[in-house]
């Protein structure tokens, strides 16, 4: 996700306390990556309406993430 971003990130994650919400956002954005992966493999059982559903739920936390990245950056001008 945001690999442009990867620096701000391994940065956000070194300061872990202040980024909590930020991580929570990340980890949940990885497993519904991994999920919808699985779903598309055939390796997991769910129906097409529920895949778009998780598509759905994984660009919105990909937006909220955005814009913490960018506040973070600024911030920290990095």
């Amino acid at each position: 996700m945001l690999h442009e971003y990867r620096d701000v990130i391994s940065h956000m994650k070194e300061n872990q306390a202040a980024n909590a919400h930020f991580l929570k956002i990340f980890d949940r954005h990885n497993e519904l990556d991994d999920k919808i992966n699985q779903a598309e493999k055939g390796s997991l059982a769910i129906t097409d309406e529920e895949i778009e559903k998780l598509k759905k739920e994984k660009l919105k936390l990909k937006d909220e993430a955005y814009h913490i990245i960018l506040q973070y950056k600024t911030k920290h001008k990095l």
